[in-house]
């Protein structure tokens, strides 16, 4: 993955991520060693909706679990939708639970 682009880079870990679960972009961005590249992170999400095989966009949003994204998803209930199909609690745009459904790419990945 060294000559990967970054958002390939971005596209893997989040293919990563397991269904219920959820990342923020500052996470991802600090696990590929770009710490502060956050917003990069979201470029790519935002990016990434013509990308083959498909990323689960839907499972990053920010730092306090807020959807963020959500209006890239071409309707405003979608990333919601998404994410409640895999049984995570949304309310007001912000994901519940977050901490404990929080997935840290730096502890759960080998890069």
């Amino acid at each position: 993955m060294e000559n990967d682009s970054f958002y390939e880079k971005v596209y893997w870990v989040v293919r990563q991520i397991p269904a219920g679960r959820v990342t923020s972009y500052g996470a991802i961005a600090e696990f590929l060693g770009t710490k502060g590249s956050s917003r990069m992170v979201g470029y790519a999400m935002g990016n990434s909706f013509k990308i083959f095989p498909p990323v689960p966009a839907h499972r990053v949003v920010n730092r306090i679990g807020l959807l963020t994204g959500k209006h890239r998803f071409g309707s405003a209930d979608l990333m919601q939708q998404l994410l409640e199909s895999e049984g995570v609690l949304i309310e007001d745009d912000q994901v519940q639970n977050f901490k404990s459904l929080f997935w840290d790419p730096a502890q759960e990945l080998e890069f």
